[in-house]
């Protein structure tokens, strides 16, 4: 359980991307191996291959942007790797895989950001030169809006696999409602649709 809300900047910005980091490791709770990899989005999206990309995100933001690289490297962090090869997981990288080197990153990263001020310098070699030069406290906001938005992702994929939803494991902030009240709701939904549709013609 994350502690309350403090004053504290640095720990204030570290608790937010706590909270994504876990929710987005939640998503794959129960599932089958099969079910963490199917890609249900036009583009592949995948949740085994979500927690992959934040995993190699925060080596770079938290580790090489400090002079301090992860000390494990794969082909799919490379410079020079095949399109998107970080955002789906091969049949021999299993979830325990994945999701064991994310927690190694994860910590590695927060040593980084235990060890340094929010406005300690950072250099990421992968932005533009102009914008290159950055700050702990930067990153810190880049990284957060990263994992959130990925956990968005992993939200929705999830739905549409087995029809879990919810921000988090203790406090899913989901409406109360059974498996009839939700169709009902849905239908409501579509009939406002269908209406608005209706007017564009």
């Amino acid at each position: 359980m994350l502690a309350a809300m403090t004053s504290d900047p640095k720990d204030d910005l570290l608790r937010y991307l706590t909270v994504a980091r876990e929710a987005l490791l939640w998503k794959l709770e129960g599932l089958s191996e099969y079910d963490i990899r199917r890609p249900l989005t036009q583009t592949g999206t995948n949740l085994l291959g979500l927690v992959k990309h934040v995993a190699g995100c925060e080596t770079a933001y938290f580790g090489a942007s400090f002079g301090r690289p992860f000390p494990v490297s794969y082909p799919w962090m490379e410079d020079g790797a095949e399109p998107n090869a970080d955002m789906w997981a091969t049949a021999e990288e299993s979830r325990s895989h994945i999701t064991g080197l994310y927690r190694d990153v994860w910590a590695h990263s927060d040593a980084t950001i235990a060890t340094h001020a929010l406005d300690a310098p950072a250099r990421v070699p992968h932005w533009a030169p102009d914008r290159a030069d950055t700050t702990l406290h930067r990153l810190l906001v880049h990284m957060i809006a990263e994992t959130h938005r990925h956990a968005g992702h992993a939200d929705i994929v999830r739905e549409l696999i087995d029809g879990a939803a919810g921000l988090r494991q203790e406090v899913d902030n989901m409406p109360e409602g059974d498996a009839a009240w939700w169709a009902e709701y849905r239908a409501g939904l579509e009939e406002v649709a269908r209406k608005a549709g209706q007017t564009e013609a």
